[in-house]
């Protein structure tokens, strides 16, 4: 009797192991982003950006991107002209290293 729970622990651990998916993530991908600020939604801390077409990613568009940092989100204004790093994963993107440009 002492080796029946064992046993049957390690029978119900063998088969939740064995039933649950493998799901599989892809890492994050890294693209290079420039464009112009063309509005900004401090609530949700997101940027419209009207960008260029970015090679392998994204034909050129405008859309909103979330910011990751508060600092950097802060800093930006409309009409900024920027270049950034798009952080795409399976379950969305957004913009780091966010930088003005010239």
């Amino acid at each position: 009797m002492r080796f029946l729970f064992p046993v049957v622990f390690l029978a119900l651990f063998t088969l939740t192991a064995c039933a649950r998916k493998q799901e599989a993530v892809s890492p994050e991908r890294h693209y290079q982003l420039s464009g112009k600020i063309v509005a900004l939604n401090a609530k949700d801390q997101t940027a419209t950006v009207d960008a260029a077409a970015i090679p392998n990613f994204m034909e050129a568009m405008s859309m909103e991107y979330p910011i990751k940092s508060k600092a950097e989100f802060n800093s930006l204004h409309v009409g900024d002209k920027i270049s950034a790093t798009v952080d795409a994963r399976d379950d969305g993107y957004d913009l780091s290293d966010v930088r003005k440009q010239k």
